[in-house]
């Protein structure tokens, strides 16, 4: 199975590990095609190397060169000529909603929610949605499909190991309230 329904991620979902790890796995899941620029690529790995200077700027390289490789045809391109005329409140963030305009994305996935306003976007065709709503939806949606995607997540995780209910609190402490109340009724299937 693989979905026309494309969401591209915000910069700010690929910054926390944990969240990261899990929308990469449900990008591979065919349930919603993932998309992403460069140029995204390149805000979450300059914060996270101002925040964690002691990461190696090459092992960043090979995690961006993992996930492009990861889920197939993901980079957006020949957006920018886009950009100019988009408003939003932080201009910063224009080459966010230009990517999903040119890929025809339905939903924006991001942390950010005051910085994609529905005002600005409805004349794109395009939704801003919090990580917790967007992975929600795909639980209702397929909850078979989005358990596996966590039983995969954690099997990877050594060190330290979780078991599904640790794993199922850190997902809670990283904002995602609703899709971990909702996965504790799977917690067998994690």
């Amino acid at each position: 199975m693989h979905s026309r329904f494309t969401v591209v991620f915000d910069a700010c979902v690929f910054y926390p590990a944990t969240l990261r790890n899990l929308l990469l796995q449900l990008a591979t899941t065919g349930l919603f095609r993932a998309r992403w620029t460069t140029e995204i690529h390149e805000e979450w790995t300059r914060s996270l190397l101002r925040d964690k200077p002691d990461i190696a700027p090459a092992k960043l390289e090979r995690m961006r060169e993992q996930m492009d490789r990861a889920v197939p045809d993901c980079l957006v391109t020949d957006y920018e000529t886009l950009i100019v005329g988009i408003e939003l409140p932080d201009a910063n963030d224009r080459h966010v909603v230009a990517a999903a305009i040119r890929c025809h994305a339905a939903v924006i996935v991001t942390t950010n929610l005051r910085d994609f306003p529905d005002k600005a976007l409805e004349q794109y065709g395009v939704r801003a949605q919090h990580p917790d709503e967007f992975i929600t939806h795909l639980i209702d949606l397929d909850p078979g499909t989005v358990c596996y995607a966590i039983k995969t997540v954690r099997s990877r995780l050594k060190a330290p190991a979780f078991t599904a209910a640790a794993l199922l609190d850190l997902i809670q402490a990283q904002g995602l309230l609703e899709a971990a109340t909702k996965l504790r009724g799977f917690v067998e299937l994690l």
